[in-house]
């Protein structure tokens, strides 16, 4: 297609031989040229410019070469341009035992002519007319009978019209899924009263985000948590800081998967009292804590666990080691043993401790919140429309943490600096452009917690004669023996080459 525009260019190269407004051209579907006449005296020619001495009633005619291909994107379903997402697919997340058989991932766009949408599978394209696994609904793919193995990864939405080819953002599909427990039995658990014992969990293979609860002999009487019991939605394990004899029983862990509801049981746990002794008095150990450092998404909730065993029960609390005050925003949770941050922003990183206290002394431990941002648009690339042999310069610029890197694509490809392209950091710029340069870029912004897109289309324009804005007057009048200069200052791309007319004999240049 983009042969068939280069055509169209050519077609419209014309050279003005004979004065007169009315010049056949054969670019008259894009912009038609004109050739504009206007009276005036002999001449003297210096470039585009004409210095008469005597006056002459015939006409002169200032005509040049041009050609003409202008387009332009658009909110006019009429006005010739590039394809424009209106709808990007986002990452989901599908349950296996779902059902529903099919998956859809969105796309939609707009252009005209009306572009074609295609799709990639982790960079690699589908070929959904080959594959009944596939299938496009007005731009949408659907998979049908999805499968883990096969359909697991990065999409996206490819399309294409005669002005160029954009992608789309990337989506993620994953498959969420929640295995039985393997073990039927468990060994049983023997403590002393007074002693802090821990129940591992150990949740089967699963995809997607888990809670967990545990059963206190038989559904439906869970543990509840306070200071002394704690269950921790990190592991899943159950930790009884002191153990007493109400606590004697079977433990049962319960999983639950909270993208796709289903919910497996553990098999029992007893547990026992030694009969040789009571645990004395000891200091907090700390079992649950938080890493030492915890990356932390901008805008996302960001908890921490920590819970420590010990006789008598410790008491939790929290602290930051910069001497700052925990966010007011913070809330804690049951006996302190997490803290939850919403809406985590960067004056919410920092150094954080959790200090486990009793009568025999305390434990501290310390975790570094780091903050993290993926990247956003600060300043994103718009539509240019250039003359042959101009230069065109665009530059992006995104925020985010850590600093995005930045790379170009043009028509969906990679673009490298080589010639006349030059890159630097999220700045394009193309010397001397020619229409080989025309089509849709894309400035690809990205760190290593997401990717972000912004395109705009670079329309190469080759324009016919236009002296709409420049006419020659009609009657120029010049003191004999005097100088006078006549403007030829057409609109045209590329530069026009210019020659000159009095009536039907072609001006050359001499002395005067």
């Amino acid at each position: 297609m983009r042969l068939l525009w280069e055509l169209l260019v050519l077609q419209s190269l014309m050279v003005c031989l004979a004065g007169g407004a009315d010049l056949q051209c054969p670019a008259d579907k894009l912009n038609r040229p004109t050739c504009v006449s206007r009276p005036v005296t002999r001449r003297k020619r210096s470039h585009s410019s004409l210095a008469p001495r005597v006056p002459d009633s015939q006409s002169l005619s200032c005509c040049f070469l041009g050609a003409v291909l202008h387009r332009s994107r658009g909110a006019d379903d009429n006005t010739l341009h590039g394809p424009v997402f209106l709808q990007e697919p986002n990452s989901l997340i599908f349950p296996l035992d779902s059902e529903e058989k099919e998956v859809e991932l969105s796309c939609e766009v707009k252009g005209n002519p009306r572009p074609t949408i295609g799709w990639k599978l982790n960079g690699s394209s589908i070929d959904v007319g080959m594959d009944f696994h596939y299938r496009l609904v007005k731009g949408n793919l659907l998979i049908n009978n999805p499968n883990k193995t096969q359909d697991t990864g990065t999409y996206q939405c490819v399309a294409t019209n005669p002005f160029g080819t954009i992608v789309s953002r990337e989506a993620k599909l994953q498959f969420a899924y929640l295995e039985n427990f393997k073990t039927r039995t468990r060994s049983t658990v023997s403590v002393r009263q007074g002693q802090g014992m821990v129940l591992l969990c150990g949740p089967p293979p699963h995809s997607g985000e888990l809670t967990y609860a545990w059963i206190f002999n038989e559904y439906p009487t869970f543990v509840h948590q306070d200071s002394r019991r704690f269950v921790s939605q990190e592991t899943g394990n159950l930790y009884i800081a002191k153990v007493e004899a109400s606590d004697v029983g079977n433990y049962t862990c319960v999983v639950t998967n909270t993208v796709t509801n289903s919910k497996v049981l553990g098999p029992p746990t007893p547990l026992i009292l030694r009969n040789d002794g009571v645990m004395g008095e000891y200091e907090p150990k700390i079992e649950v804590q938080f890493p030492e450092t915890v990356p932390s998404a901008k805008g996302t909730t960001v908890k921490l666990e920590c819970f420590a065993l010990g006789n008598p029960v410790p008491t939790i609390s929290w602290r930051r080691a910069d001497g700052k005050q925990i966010p007011r925003k913070a809330r804690r949770h049951r006996s302190s043993g997490l803290l939850e941050i919403p809406n985590f922003q960067q004056e919410d990183a920092g150094l954080y401790e959790c200090v486990a206290e009793n009568v025999r002394g305390k434990n501290v431990a310390r975790g570094q919140l780091t903050f993290y941002a993926q990247p956003s648009w600060i300043q994103e690339i718009s539509d240019v429309h250039a003359a042959i042999e101009e230069r065109v310069s665009w530059e992006c610029r995104a925020g985010g943490r850590p600093k995005p890197s930045y790379r170009w694509l043009k028509d969906g490809e990679p673009l490298l600096a080589q010639g006349r392209v030059q890159l630097e950091q999220g700045s394009l710029t193309i010397t001397n452009v020619s229409l080989s340069d025309a089509g849709m870029y894309q400035c690809v912004a990205e760190n290593r917690h997401g990717t972000i897109f912004t395109s705009a289309e670079l329309s190469v324009i080759a324009i016919g004669p236009d002296f709409s804005k420049t006419l020659l007057k009609k009657l120029t009048l010049v003191k004999v023996g005097g100088e006078v200069i006549i403007e030829c200052k057409p609109k045209a791309s590329p530069r026009p080459t210019y020659s000159w007319k009095k009536g039907k004999d072609i001006l050359r240049e001499n002395e005067r």
